[in-house]
């Protein structure tokens, strides 16, 4: 199918576009990458009447260490995420996970910002998000406010962004000496959307868990952290036998989506085999 027609508009600045966005409302949407975009317009799923274009918008882009955070613009490509040291070296969890992220002709157009916005529950981005603790800057006619990841997934493609609201940044911790985090996923090849994958990073006192922050994804509506597996870990020395009870406690915290690529009960098991990798894995 061909897309609707659409009028096209690509401001220079942030405030010209949150004013555009004002003026029309729901009928205009952004467009950054627009790997998701692009076909809801080709296959009718989104018909708006604006497009507003960010791409020359230069305060969305960089990444760039501030202090104990690293700032990833919204507007910073994937595959730029993937080539940058300073991800590489402060943020060893996202630069794992972006390797998952589709496949390289994708990686060079979608952005981190979107990927963050759009919430897709087999989204890699946002699961590392609430992982790591990070915030989420969002600027509206309002002004600019922060959000903890943990905070701004809400349910299935569900954020806290108000209407006209778009995410400008991200602030992420910076991995400490005392920190281990580990990424896996499963897909039916590389590149395709996560059956689920899961992020983690445990922080520690000497050699043993003081906090553990495992999300699931793919499965679950929204990422979050399982709590009971959080509680398992707590107290107990990072091991590679702390594998099987954090795996125990998950399956207790997960509420699967059935789909196509699998049952709820198989996503549970598949969850639970994935965590208790993951903490071999920071173990070793």
């Amino acid at each position: 199918m061909k897309a609707p027609a659409f009028d096209y508009v690509r401001p220079s600045d942030l405030d010209g576009a949150l004013a555009l966005r004002a003026r029309y409302g729901d009928a205009a949407q952004y467009l950054a990458g627009g790997q998701s975009l692009m076909p809801s317009l080709h296959f009718r799923v989104a018909s708006p009447r604006l497009l507003i274009d960010i791409n020359r918008i230069g305060s969305l882009r960089g990444i760039e260490r501030r202090g104990d955070f690293v700032r990833i613009g919204a507007l910073a490509r994937h595959a730029e995420v993937e080539a940058s040291e300073i991800v590489r070296a402060d943020l060893p969890l996202i630069a794992e996970a972006v390797r998952h992220v589709a496949h390289p002709a994708i990686r060079s157009r979608g952005t981190f910002g979107g990927s963050l916005a759009l919430a897709d529950p087999a989204a890699e981005l946002p699961a590392c998000a609430v992982a790591l603790g990070a915030e989420i800057v969002v600027a509206g006619q309002g002004g600019m406010r922060r959000v903890a990841a943990r905070d701004f997934f809400r349910g299935l493609f569900e954020t806290a962004l108000a209407p006209g609201e778009i995410v400008v940044e991200a602030m992420i911790p910076r991995q400490e000496a005392r920190q281990r985090s580990a990424f896996l996923e499963l897909s039916p090849r590389r590149g395709d959307f996560a059956t689920v994958g899961v992020a983690c990073q445990a922080d520690l006192e000497g050699d043993k868990v003081s906090a553990l922050r495992l999300v699931v994804f793919g499965s679950e509506p929204y990422p979050r952290v399982a709590r009971r597996a959080q509680a398992a870990a707590e107290g107990a020395r990072l091991a590679p036998e702390l594998g099987a009870p954090v795996a125990e406690a998950l399956e207790g915290d997960l509420e699967p989506m059935a789909n196509a690529q699998g049952s709820a009960a198989f996503k549970r098991h598949l969850a639970a085999v994935l965590a208790r990798r993951a903490i071999e894995r920071m173990a070793a």
